[in-house]
């Protein structure tokens, strides 16, 4: 199953989704620690394991975090070698204050923001997605 890669379909069919919840990034250097049920990403850094959670998991391991963010999932199934997407919707998110972290999955595009954005960012992605901000 191939991802779309024509931009200009990708932002019609974006479809921001926000998940439940409040999300963390936390790091760990012994990834032996990490239990794979407790874990959204896993990501080995030279510095350590970055590890993306839910809060209250990782309230409950002891782990500490600096971001408390919301996990918007772009639903459209993105090609991984689609060109500008990422781009277009940071953009648009940061003319408007709003700082985003970006995971892409093999299916779909995962933004990261600060829960105190969450509401500003689904606008601002449905805005792109309805053509009412330019890419």
């Amino acid at each position: 199953m191939t991802g779309e890669t024509n931009l200009e379909n990708l932002l019609r069919m974006i479809k921001p989704q926000l998940a439940d919840g409040a999300f963390v990034f936390c790091t760990v250097n012994d990834p032996s620690i990490i239990a794979i049920e407790d874990v959204l990403l896993f990501f080995r850094e030279p510095e350590g394991v970055t590890v993306i959670l839910r809060k209250e998991r990782a309230d409950r391991l002891g782990w500490a975090y600096q971001f408390i963010a919301s996990w918007i999932t772009l639903t459209v199934h993105s090609s991984l070698e689609a060109v500008g997407l990422t781009a277009a919707f940071s953009k648009a998110l940061a003319e408007h204050g709003i700082s985003c972290n970006v995971v892409a999955g093999y299916f779909h595009d995962h933004i990261f923001v600060d829960k105190k954005d969450t509401e500003k960012a689904m606008a601002v992605l449905k805005q792109l997605a309805e053509g009412a901000i330019l890419k």
